[in-house]
């Protein structure tokens, strides 16, 4: 039987966790849970850079809201992709009152290479990204940084892991543009380069889904929730194509394989299509089963995808339930602005 509550000295070291992982949140926040928010896909266009310290304002008026997850584009496809930018974006990620994990987008790198983004080397932008947004590896953003575990060693320091609550985190690097394997302006296939750097992201992220599963196994902890930016079951396209997603399948493997070894739910928060979902993209009779080569379903994994792009008007603020089966509960809170 999987333990379910913690006492006596696990759950003092429980409460020590929680005080290493956000100076914002309750000394209790292990034992008794917590509520994070989690946006994506914004700002897009000048209306919503203007307006987005608003939407950091409103959720640190949130009450209940102790940290923030951001699943990455932090400007549209057809913009710019410039230092200067990047600055602005920081400057007002820095405003957020709690800790904030940034999970990069392919909006900001993958697809820089477009003449309207600048005509950039995408990788180029990727390292400037994470010069500029992971200035600390192991620490998340925001007035009350926290720490977190990363994959700072291997150049990776956008993918990080943490526990909360009695649930297990890792935000990992999973872009859009068939995980950046769609071809750069003037190429009809990756190039070397491109190719290369994907296969050390994907090795990369392969492994912090496994460690992170496996620490939650070890902690005994209740649910696992993965956040990325790439939509991998985009239900609006009705005939995918696998020459458009074939970067994703080594990726909905290992997390397949995971969750299907996990004795409780598991979370996936992604952004991408921009339009608010929430399915159960491996449950039985699901077409992304025999797309992706999964052989069999995947019933306790549930995914969720935020609003986004120029009609957003929410973000969504997740729970963390005390008991019951389903350990996270979640509602898009309108802006007020």
């Amino acid at each position: 039987m999987r333990r379910r509550h913690r006492s006596g000295l696990a759950a003092a070291a429980a409460v020590a966790v929680a005080a290493s992982l956000g100076a914002a949140a309750p000394a209790t926040a292990a034992a008794e849970g917590y509520t994070f928010a989690v946006i994506g896909d914004i700002p897009y266009g000048a209306t919503q850079i203007a307006n987005f310290p608003k939407v950091v304002a409103q959720i640190n008026a949130d009450p209940a809201v102790q940290w923030v997850d951001h699943l990455g584009d932090i400007k549209n496809g057809s913009t710019v992709c410039s230092d200067e930018y990047f600055q602005q974006i920081k400057g007002d990620f820095d405003q957020f009152a709690d800790p904030l994990v940034y999970t990069v987008g392919d909006n900001e790198w993958t697809d820089c290479h477009r003449p309207n983004n600048g005509g950039y080397n995408p990788l180029e932008r990727l390292a400037k990204i994470r010069q500029v947004f992971f200035p600390q590896p192991g620490r998340t953003l925001g007035q009350h940084a926290a720490r977190v575990q990363t994959q700072a060693a291997q150049g990776i320091p956008e993918n990080v892991r943490w526990e909360r609550a009695d649930v297990a985190f890792a935000a990992v690097d999973v872009v859009g543009s068939n995980d950046s394997l769609a071809p750069w302006t003037g190429q009809t296939a990756p190039t070397p380069e491109q190719a290369a750097e994907v296969l050390a992201r994907t090795s990369a992220v392969i492994q912090e889904i496994h460690d992170t599963f496996a620490d939650a196994r070890r902690h005994h902890d209740r649910a696992v929730t993965v956040l990325m930016q790439a939509d991998m079951f985009d239900p609006t396209v009705t005939n995918p194509s696998f020459a458009d997603y074939y970067g994703f399948q080594p990726i909905v493997a290992a997390l397949a394989r995971e969750a299907a070894g996990f004795d409780g739910p598991v979370y996936l928060f992604n952004g991408d299509s921009h339009v608010y979902n929430s399915d159960q993209p491996l449950a039985a009779g699901s077409k992304w089963l025999s797309f992706y080569g999964i052989t069999s379903p995947v019933p306790n994994l549930s995914r969720v995808t935020v609003d986004g792009s120029t009609g957003v008007n929410n973000y969504l603020r997740v729970s963390v339930q005390e008991r019951g089966p389903q350990v996270l509960t979640w509602t898009r809170v309108p802006f007020s602005f």
